[in-house]
Order: structure tokens, then C-alpha cells, then sequence
């Protein structure tokens, strides 16, 4: 902290939106590194996820949400409901609407359920570094008419544009209150959870647009060696044998394409070397397993 006379404030931050409005990539930029996945496909964002920022006194606790729509399975409907979850007991509510899209089913639904809670809600407008600048305003006045929102935001998240008004908005408007987490932590997220998210990450990246979704990562093993290295042992699921050869790749290509980028991201992020074995594993219904939805951080909801 830097005024040792200052009260300590500290409040959470809850941010929703459609799928790929740019949630993850938001969070990271407040926190100042990344503790999100992101990818450009929606519903890369799978669980809750709380980023810890830091300015002056005050400790912003960030709430990554996955994105909101229509649920069709039982794995949509628990992270729809990890998304609302998410928005409960925040000081602020940030709705997050992809600033090139404007107005949709998805965005006015979300509307429609958040107009009249009490918590303070702010709409930012995100990719504004790749909007039609001439629909901004027209897309604002349009939201707001919506529901009235305390406060507009136009922003980037990618690049930085109007980060730091959002910030001080957000620091300004948080409660007097103890820290709740030390002042080197970044995240919630074990290391553990980190590592799952690091390797799905990877799998959304480099495989084509439908495959990301009929997967999942299970941990098997991760400990640490007496040289302080990390080993980590994960499963990819997958609900169809041809879908395990495309992950598996011409004579192993792919898999370890994925592994070398997974375990280099880790690495990078835990300071530590990283020895990372996957192999695939066909699942027809691994969204049923109850156990890897604990793993996941997400409820299991009928």
C-alpha cells in the first residue's frame, strides 16, 4: 500500500456479458498479467474465476464469469449458472457488450434479467480498437435506454484504451474493508485448475471451431520433483474416437504442438520448469461425470 495513513478499501468486481465480449481478456488487463485463458472463440470461459488488482489502497476483486446463453446441456446450464453466481453480493457489476456486435437477443436477455437488481451496474462497450466508430454512440444511447446504467465506458481491452478511466471508476467506487488476499496474489485459481485452463487453452487455440467444445481436461497427477520442477499428468476428453485423431494429429503432430505451447505457458507462469504428459481419452459423456465438474469449480445443476 502506498499511503500507510489511507483506510484499506476493498470490494468485488463482477464482470458479465455475452460469450466473447472479452470478459477474460478485461480481467487480465486490470491485474496486469494473465490469469485468464482467452481465446477468440466464445465460451472459452468455463468457470468462475476472481483476478486480485491492486491501486494505491484499494484490492479490486475481479470476478471472470462464463459467458451467458441459451443452455442447451447440462455443462451450458452449470456455467450459466457459475455466470450469475458470479454477480451475486458485487459492489459493482460490469456488463461487458462486444462493441462491434451492439444489440442482440443475448445482450437485451442479459438486460432484462440485471435492470433491476440494486448493485451499481456499469456498461462498457468493449473492441472499441476495432468498432465502426460511428456506431459507438448510437450504440450506447441505445443500451442505456434499456435500463439505466450509472455509468458508460467505452474501452479496449487488447489495447489498453480507457483502462485506466474504467480503473479509477472502479477503485473509487469500492467499499472501506480489509484485504482479503495477500498483496503478491494475483488469482484464486490453484495451480492445479491453472494448469487444466493452461492446456484447454491451447486445445481452443489450435483446433478447428466445433471440436474445443466436446472437450475437456482431467488431471491426473501433478506433483512436485525433488529438483522443485513440476510434473503434470492430464487427460483430454473426448466424446468420439475420430475426434482423438484429430487432436492426436499425423504421427502425434498435434498433441504435442499443444503440449510444447501448454508447457511452456506454464512454465512462464509458475516460475518453474514444467514436464506436462497428456494423452486423449474418448469419454462419450464426460460432461455427466460429477467429479469433473468439481475439478472445474463449476456446481452440478439438473
Amino acid at each position: 500500500m502506498t499511503d500507510k495513513h489511507a483506510l484499506p478499501k476493498c470490494g468485488v468486481v463482477a464482470l458479465i456479458g455475452a460469450p466473447n465480449a472479452g470478459k477474460s481478456t478485461l480481467i487480465n488487463a486490470l491485474v496486469g498479467q494473465k490469469v485468464a485463458i482467452t481465446s477468440s472463440k466464445p465460451q472459452t470461459t468455463r468457470t468462475r474465476l476472481l483476478g486480485i488488482a491492486i491501486e494505491d489502497d484499494v484490492q479490486l476483486l475481479l470476478v471472470d464469469t462464463p459467458g451467458i446463453f441459451e443452455p442447451r446441456r447440462r455443462l451450458d446450464r452449470a456455467m450459466v449458472s457459475a455466470a450469475w453466481d458470479g454477480a451475486e453480493d458485487a459492489d459493482v457489476i460490469v456488463f461487458l457488450v462486444d462493441a462491434r456486435a451492439g444489440l442482440g437477443p443475448k445482450v437485451t436477455s442479459i438486460i432484462e434479467r440485471v435492470k433491476h437488481r440494486e448493485e451499481k451496474i456499469i456498461l462498457v462497450l468493449n473492441k472499441v480498437d476495432i468498432a465502426a466508430k460511428d456506431k459507438l454512440l448510437n450504440h450506447a444511447a441505445k443500451l442505456n435506454d434499456l435500463s439505466a446504467f450509472d455509468e458508460t465506458f467505452f474501452i479496449s481491452a487488447k489495447t489498453g484504451d480507457g483502462l485506466e478511466e474504467l480503473k479509477a471508476y472502479l477503485v473509487g467506487a469500492m467499499p472501506e474493508g480489509p484485504w482479503h488476499f495477500p498483496e503478491d496474489q494475483v488469482s484464486d485459481a490453484s495451480e492445479r485448475i491453472l494448469a487444466a485452463e493452461i492446456t484447454r487453452e491451447q486445445v481452443f487455440r489450435q483446433l478447428h471451431a466445433e471440436l474445443p467444445y466436446a472437450t475437456a481436461i482431467a488431471m491426473e497427477q501433478y506433483k512436485e520433483r525433488p529438483d522443485g520442477s513440476i510434473e503434470i499428468h492430464q487427460q483430454i476428453l473426448v466424446e468420439k474416437s475420430s475426434q482423438r485423431a484429430i487432436i492426436l494429429g499425423k504421427g502425434g503432430h498435434q498433441i504435442k504442438d499443444i503440449g510444447a505451447k501448454a508447457r511452456a505457458e506454464l512454465s512462464r507462469i509458475l516460475g518453474k520448469t514444467v514436464h506436462l504428459y497428456l494423452h486423449v481419452k474418448v469419454s462419450a459423456n464426460w460432461d455427466e461425470d460429477k467429479s469433473l465438474y468439481q475439478d472445474m469449480g463449476l456446481d452440478w445443476v439438473k
